[in-house]
């Protein structure tokens, strides 16, 4: 679909996922991350960019998991996680949007929730190559977690603690040869509504990761 479809659908409010592609499981457990080795960090940040040209090759269920860990994993005893949050509200959720459906990564049990049966890829932007890629990611802040911050300052927060959690992806990305890019331009409300999110969730970001073209 063409970003120029997309966009007379967005104003139409009509922009909606499509059917599921292959089979969508209810909930779909991750393997354990690997949390160690890999690239060197001055090499990974020597390396890393935006693409916008993806494959529709999968990413292994193993890929993922070390992907999704390394965006915003649990990486101690205490529950604390790979990026910071504002008094540890832990207020951002990664939805993850595949072929097969929207799953919500919990880092805890580090397994993957079934949230819709259809492929909303290409709702979670109007670029046109989102619904190319093997994944987009959707970043939304849960503002009811945010309790002890004021009012005022909850998406400021939320949004510094995305940008942390979508760099993590793009080390992650220049360290494994994948590609990607983060995307603002989107149809938050669409977004929301194919996410089945409630009135205290907020879809702050969407970020592509999937295998360069080519």
């Amino acid at each position: 679909m063409s970003t120029l479809t997309k966009l007379a659908l967005g104003m139409m409010g009509q922009l909606r996922p499509k059917p599921a592609q292959g089979d969508t499981l209810p909930k779909m457990a991750l393997p354990a991350p690997q949390k160690d080795g890999g690239m060197a960090l001055m090499e990974a940040l020597s390396k890393r960019h935006s693409a916008r040209d993806f494959a529709p090759k999968e990413l292994a269920l193993s890929l993922l998991s070390n992907l999704l860990w390394a965006a915003y994993g649990v990486n101690r005893p205490d529950k604390g996680r790979t990026a910071p949050s504002a008094l540890n509200s832990q207020e951002i959720d990664i939805y993850v949007a595949l072929p097969s459906g929207a799953y919500l990564y919990d880092a805890t049990e580090n397994v993957l929730q079934l949230v819709a049966a259809s492929d909303v890829r290409h709702v979670t932007g109007y670029q046109d190559f989102v619904s190319d890629a093997a994944l987009d990611l959707v970043f939304v802040a849960d503002h009811s977690r945010m309790k002890l911050v004021p009012v005022a300052k909850r998406e400021s927060y939320a949004s510094v603690t995305t940008g942390a959690i979508s760099q993590n992806v793009y080390l992650f990305a220049a360290s494994n040869g994948l590609a990607t890019v983060i995307r603002a331009w989107i149809d938050r409300d669409a977004v929301a509504d194919a996410l089945w999110l409630n009135h205290d969730q907020q879809v702050l970001l969407s970020q592509t990761v999937g295998y360069p073209k080519g």
